[in-house]
């Protein structure tokens, strides 16, 4: 009997990059959210069954959760780099055109794939939204500490309100995804960031 390729492929498992198939999965959490995203969504996208999925990632959940911290890991390292800055200004500055270059990217879907997923409301996604907040909360409380450390070396003043400017660098940060999501030109959001940074507190 001739042995064709067919036979001898026959009951392989199905050899894929895990790399790149977590990231074609992020695509899809990123542009549909978790709920929207379906099983044949991430399998479709990233080219493997579904066994192989639940074999390399585990189920639906814990590979959204792989895929947020690829998120964090390479499309918003920016924010820790931003965190160095020499001065509560220059963070600010840093990360507000951190996001615009993020979201003006031709790469990447726009929207932040953090406020898109907070937002689940399902039974199923209940999870993942407390996820979500609280890694959101962690990165809060980094802006927090370093505008804390600012009022103590003198570089922001004394009666500055910490908590409320880091609500407000944040609610800069999220509306820049939103708009450009909805289409904003980058001159018009470099525009809102040169306008908030104008009013930036100073001694």
């Amino acid at each position: 009997m001739e042995i064709t390729a067919c036979h001898v492929a026959k009951g392989r498992p199905r050899e894929f990059d895990t790399d790149s198939a977590l990231t074609a999965a992020l695509r899809v959490f990123w542009t549909k959210g978790y709920e929207g995203a379906s099983l044949s969504d991430l399998t479709e996208a990233m080219g493997i069954t579904r066994p192989s999925l639940y074999a390399a990632f585990g189920n639906k959940e814990a590979l959204f959760r792989k895929t947020l911290d690829l998120y964090q890991r390479e499309k918003l390292d920016y924010m820790g780099k931003a965190l160095d800055a020499p001065t509560a200004r220059g963070v600010a500055e840093r990360l507000l055109m951190g996001a615009l270059e993020m979201q003006m990217s031709s790469c990447d879907p726009k929207g932040c794939m953090g406020v898109i997923n907070s937002v689940a409301c399902g039974t199923e996604a209940e999870s993942i939204r407390a996820e979500v907040l609280k890694r959101g909360a962690t990165v809060k409380q980094g802006l927090i500490d370093r505008f804390e450390r600012a009022k103590t070396e003198g570089d922001l003043p004394a009666d500055t309100d910490v908590i409320g400017l880091t609500a407000y660098l944040t609610a800069l940060l999220q509306g820049i995804a939103l708009q450009a999501g909805g289409g904003t030109s980058c001159a018009d959001l470099k525009a809102l960031i040169d306008t908030s940074l104008s009013c930036w507190p100073s001694k």
